[in-house]
């Protein structure tokens, strides 16, 4: 049986758009995310993330270095949102979400441009559509969805996301999305605060993490192999330890549970203020990455994906994607 979007049984239903309604009351006194801001941005108002009201996508491409049961071969149709909620000094998308000077100019898109983009995606054969970096502007993505929908849509929807995201604006997308793709960046509360100026990271990510699993459960695919609904969680193994890897893989195997499907990530590289921080100043060494894979081994993982350390950081590097 062909598999049926959650936002689509909403949207046969006529209840979409009253959802989107609520997501967009959040933008009043902005909680999308962990800091809440509390900023009234129906009025204009910016808060740290410095997104208004406008929709900024900074690129629409095929992105086919994506795990592979989400790309079905061909790859994921990715909206990548402009800005973000976290300052990650070692971004390695820094120029989109930390734009300087004028960078942001061009980004403005209405949710029926949007809605565009989506739609060709699907024609051009994408199994899946991903919105990356998203929280910020969930309430406009949505209603870009609900126009794409009108229109016939109809591709599972990824929500991948820094994990940075308040349960008052994850609680508004049970049924809206298909496939939650968190980062768990950091065990380590201060590490949080020192390298992406996080407060509480940990405890919003756990939080986060356990409404994801709530309300779409483990992965489930097609009679192809591609991913339809679930949940995959990424694990970006940092220098020195930083990201707490260890830690987080005991707190998973706990909770969801070790049948979740694991992404360990080695491709970290030093790039935007890396620099300045010294124990982030070099790749990960080979050893680093392997403790974290026998970790996850020892743990009883079994679903997932692992790299090579070494030819990695210049794989997985950005800018390699094209528009369709």
């Amino acid at each position: 049986m062909t598999y049926l979007p959650g936002y689509l049984k909403l949207h046969k239903k006529g209840e979409l758009s009253a959802r989107i309604r609520e997501l967009k009351k959040l933008l009043e006194k902005c909680r999308l995310c962990g800091r809440r801001c509390g900023v009234n941005r129906l009025a204009g108002e910016t808060g740290y993330c410095n997104a208004g009201i406008d929709l900024e996508v900074a690129s629409s491409c095929l992105h086919r270095g994506e795990e592979p049961v989400l790309t079905g071969g061909f790859g994921v149709g990715n909206i990548f949102l402009g800005r973000c909620n976290m300052k990650c000094v070692f971004c390695q998308n820094h120029t989109i979400s930390q734009p300087e000077g004028d960078t942001a100019s061009g980004w403005g898109s209405s949710a029926a441009e949007t809605a565009e983009e989506l739609l060709l995606f699907q024609k051009q054969g994408c199994p899946t559509a991903g919105f990356v970096s998203p929280t910020q502007y969930a309430p406009q993505i949505f209603e870009a969805l609900n126009l794409a929908a009108d229109k016939g849509f109809s591709l599972p929807v990824i929500y991948n996301t820094n994990g940075y995201d308040s349960i008052e604006l994850l609680s508004l997308l049970d049924g809206l999305v298909d496939i939650y793709l968190p980062d768990f960046k950091y065990w380590n509360s201060e590490c949080g605060n020192i390298y992406s100026d996080t407060p509480e990271y940990p405890a919003t990510a756990i939080e986060s993490i356990r409404e994801m699993y709530r309300q779409v459960g483990n992965l489930r695919t097609d009679s192809a192999g591609t991913a339809v609904r679930g949940l995959i969680i990424r694990l970006l193994v940092l220098p020195g330890g930083i990201a707490g890897t260890m830690d987080v893989l005991r707190f998973i195997a706990k909770e969801p549970g070790k049948d979740v499907f694991i992404s360990l990530m080695s491709q970290y590289y030093p790039t935007h203020n890396a620099l300045n921080y010294p124990e982030l100043a070099r790749k990960l060494r080979p050893e680093e990455y392997k403790e974290a894979v026998e970790t996850l081994e020892e743990l009883g993982f079994e679903n997932g994906w692992v790299q090579n350390p070494v030819t990695s950081p210049d794989s997985y590097r950005p800018g390699i994607d094209f528009k369709i």
